[in-house]
This record gives structure tokens, C-alpha cells and sequence, in this order.
């Protein structure tokens, strides 16, 4: 069995190796400590097909070389590893900062537009992110304790065409939520590169305004960020995005606070959930975690709450 060390280049032997994560495709995380520096090292899946890997690695690089992810240091394609440059500040510590929000904005809003713009390989399938939602919804029994207004939203999404953007698919990052971004001490960077593919631009606008809680105006500035020239009026298409967002978001975490034990509750209404801003200033105060089925609960409920008003 081949050791995490192992998978780092000769002048990195001997480092300190801590686990960060485990994220969603299988890939193992940490974090790399050596003579005063840090890095990180990613170790993909096995299971994964190897020029998936290597496509994704392939945009990975490209964003490196733009300056939009983290310096790509090291690359062991035999053991699926990359070895990149460490970024010190996490965003939900820039979030803290409410003088510094509207610049956050600005800056997220020009990062896609860097990110939009790398080129799309030749052999990049384009998936629909409704499939995850069918996954949801298919996940779903009759015993499942999740409330109406939940289920009913579900399916409405399901159900719905979404309105066209007239926009080309562009290279999408996929899951820009807060943890996959933070500071090196110049700029914002993208981590985590694992779903990137083709799909409209403005799904990664809405996720960062569904993580962000953009009201209209502060979406606004996103998408004028963004076009490089201001924006008036929101898009019908992302705003149709951001609803359908808060939805997937939202169910996601109810059915995760489900299966890890939490007993649900059919009962609940809109009106007796509790609002997301509630639970989001409950986890800065340290009252509330994603850890737990309470926080994925009252997370997951106050989503599709907010996505439905």
C-alpha cells in the first residue's frame, strides 16, 4: 500500500502530514508541513477513470497558471496525487469582515469571470445538475420524515423548464460554496476542482449568491463584477438558478440530517421553519454546526425556506 509520503516529491520527505478532508469524489486531502512551508496534497480515487483525472487536472493547472487556484507544485500521476500551494485565510474569515463585503463581491464576481473564460477540453461532457435533484428526490421514501413544502418544492423544480440564458456553456467550476474558496495573501482562489465541466454561467453566480445570501442588489453587483459593466436587472435564468440552488442545497443537508439520525419533522411549515439568517448567525456564535443532524437540519430547512420566498 503506497504511503502519503510517498506521494510527495524528494525535497518534501519527512514532512508533517495532516488530514484536512475527505471530499465528496473520494479524494483524500491534507495538509503538508516542511521546513517552514505549506502545501497541500490532494490523492484522487482509484475508482476514478485516469483521463478524467487527468482533464481535470489538465483545467486545474490552467486556473493555476491564471492565478484563480493555488500553484500546482507537484504531480504523481501513477498514485492520482497533486501537491499545491497552500492558501492561509479560509473566505468564511474574510466573511467577518462587513466592511470588506462589497469588495468580496467585486472580486468573486471578476475570480468566475477568470474562471468562466479557461477553455473547455475537447473531451468535456456536459452533465445536468438536475440529476443530483432526481438523486435527492429519488432517495426519498414515503417513511422520510421531510416536511411538505420540501417535497412539493422538489418536485415543482423537477418539473419546471429552466429559462434559457443565451449564453454559451463556459468551463464551470461547479460547486463554488464557501470552503472552496479562500485567500493567498494576494487574491481569492478556487479549490477543489473535481466537478468542473460545462454548464451555464450562471450557475456558479447563483450558488455564490445562495452560499453568500445575496439580496437583489448585492446580486446585482455580483453579476455587473462579473460582465465588467453594470447590471440592472437580474437575469431570469439566474434568478431561476438561485431558486433551484436553494432547493438542492437545502434538501441535500435536510436528507443528510435524516440519515444521520435526526428524526425530521412532516409538520413543519414555512411559517415554523427557522429562517435561514437565524441559523447562519447561530453557527457564527459557535451554537450551531454542520456536524451535527440539528445544524444539517435547521441548515438544510432554512435553504428551501429562503429559496421559496
Amino acid at each position: 500500500m503506497t504511503s502519503l509520503e510517498e506521494c510527495l516529491p524528494a525535497e518534501l520527505r519527512g514532512a508533517t502530514i495532516t488530514k484536512i478532508q475527505a471530499g465528496l469524489s473520494g479524494a483524500g486531502v491534507y495538509k503538508v508541513e516542511h521546513d517552514g512551508r505549506a502545501l497541500v496534497l490532494k490523492v484522487g480515487s482509484a475508482e476514478s477513470p485516469l483521463g478524467e483525472w487527468r482533464s481535470r487536472l489538465g483545467t486545474q493547472q490552467l486556473a493555476a497558471d491564471a492565478r484563480i487556484a493555488p500553484r500546482v507544485v507537484h504531480v504523481d500521476e501513477a498514485r492520482r496525487a497533486v501537491v499545491s500551494e497552500f492558501a492561509s485565510t479560509p473566505f468564511l474569515a474574510l466573511l467577518g469582515r462587513p466592511d470588506m463585503r462589497e469588495g468580496i463581491i467585486d472580486e468573486l464576481g471578476r475570480l468566475l469571470r477568470g474562471v468562466h473564460a479557461l477553455p473547455l477540453p475537447d473531451d468535456a461532457r456536459t452533465g445536468d445538475p438536475r440529476d443530483h435533484l432526481r438523486a435527492v428526490s429519488q432517495g426519498v421514501s414515503a417513511d422520510d420524515t421531510l416536511p411538505a413544502f420540501m417535497r412539493d418544492a422538489i418536485a415543482r423544480e423537477l418539473a419546471l423548464t429552466m429559462p434559457a440564458s443565451g449564453r454559451a456553456p463556459v468551463m464551470s467550476h461547479n460547486d463554488v460554496n464557501p470552503s472552496n474558496l479562500a485567500h493567498d495573501g494576494v487574491r481569492l482562489v478556487l479549490l477543489d476542482w473535481d466537478v468542473t465541466g460545462p454548464n451555464d454561467p450562471y450557475y456558479d453566480l447563483a450558488t455564490l449568491a445562495v452560499f453568500m445570501r445575496l439580496d437583489s442588489a448585492a446580486s446585482l453587483r455580483l453579476l455587473s463584477a462579473y460582465e465588467g459593466t453594470e447590471v440592472t436587472e437580474l437575469p431570469s435564468r439566474f434568478t431561476a438558478e438561485r431558486r433551484f440552488l436553494g432547493v438542492l442545497v437545502g434538501s441535500m443537508f435536510s436528507m443528510l440530517a435524516l440519515r444521520s439520525g435526526h428524526p425530521g419533522d412532516a409538520s413543519a411549515t414555512l411559517e415554523s421553519t427557522v429562517p435561514l439568517a437565524d441559523v447562519t448567525q447561530r453557527m457564527r456564535a459557535g451554537q450551531l454546526t454542520l456536524g451535527t443532524p440539528e445544524g444539517q437540519w435547521l441548515y438544510g430547512n432554512g435553504h428551501v425556506r429562503e429559496a421559496l420566498r
